[in-house]
């Protein structure tokens, strides 16, 4: 049971959960393009993810990255170095229209963990912009680079899809803030922190209502789509009911931050089972 428990920690820690997470969303968002699955992106987003993710965590500082303090994180170095490697690996058999985009929203990341303002701030750090910031990329990697690679252009149903995904990783961010009200610094201004937990529900109850409404028009009346998105907004719904400050860890780094994961598998079993 230890070691179950050990490599259930390391999976939620190394961040091997959101990659899965992020490769959830891209392949919600090719099946809602009609567009082919490239293994070669797939490879490059779970990896990169995991880079990308474990440096926020724990390498905001170099030396903290080559240096670890914890015995704990050690093996998540080392994991996050032999990532880097296969990313690296999967982003050279990219087409190189793709690298624009990667470099930009690469950026982007970058400079949400490592300071570059006077007075050692960074992007993280300013009041009410983070989330945005997580939502842009998170929508970079699922909708913009898919659509990039495939030529389509932006088109509307390109656009709302990116509206959509926005809306939908916003939803998903607000459990990890009202988690953290007691430790977040008051600078952050995160939402919870300006208008309260009950107040943040409700933002998150209005957000779930437009991702439903978003769902609703790209649905086009099928019955079955219309069924999948109830069922989609009644899962944000009841993830936001349930969140609570000082909720456990593993109630929003596994079940919230899995629900593009949740979100895939239940597609998949509307379309074997209607």
């Amino acid at each position: 049971m230890l070691i179950f428990r050990r490599l259930f920690r390391f999976y939620i820690n190394a961040s091997i959960h959101v990659a899965l997470a992020v490769i959830s969303l891209y392949t919600i968002s090719a099946q809602n393009l009609n567009i082919s699955i490239n293994v070669h992106v797939t490879g490059f987003l779970f990896f990169a993810t995991i880079v990308c993710y474990n440096f926020v965590k724990y390498g905001v500082e170099a030396d903290k990255y080559l240096i670890v303090a914890k015995p704990s994180h050690k093996p998540i170095q080392v994991f996050s170095f032999l990532a880097f490697g296969i990313c690296l690996y999967f982003f050279f058999l990219l087409p190189f229209q793709l690298w624009v985009i990667i470099g930009v929203l690469t950026v982007v990341s970058a400079l949400y963990a490592i300071p570059f303002l006077p007075n050692s701030r960074n992007l993280r750090s300013l009041g009410g912009l983070k989330i945005f910031l997580v939502a842009l990329v998170w929508v970079g990697f699922t909708v913009v680079l898919p659509a990039v690679e495939h030529q389509l252009g932006f088109p509307e149903q390109v656009v709302l899809l990116g509206i959509q995904n926005f809306v939908l990783v916003l939803i998903l961010i607000l459990p990890f803030e009202i988690r953290d009200l007691e430790y977040d610094k008051p600078e952050l201004r995160t939402l919870p922190q300006r208008f309260g937990v009950t107040n943040t529900k409700y933002i998150g109850y209005a957000l779930s209502f437009t991702f439903f409404g978003l769902r609703l028009m790209n649905d086009g009346g099928d019955a079955k789509r219309m069924m999948y998105s109830l069922a989609v907004f009644g899962l944000l719904v009841t993830a936001l009911y349930f969140t609570k400050e000082g909720q456990s860890k593993y109630y929003t780094s596994f079940w919230i931050e899995g629900i593009p994961i949740f979100l895939l598998l239940i597609g998949s079993a509307m379309d074997k089972l209607i």
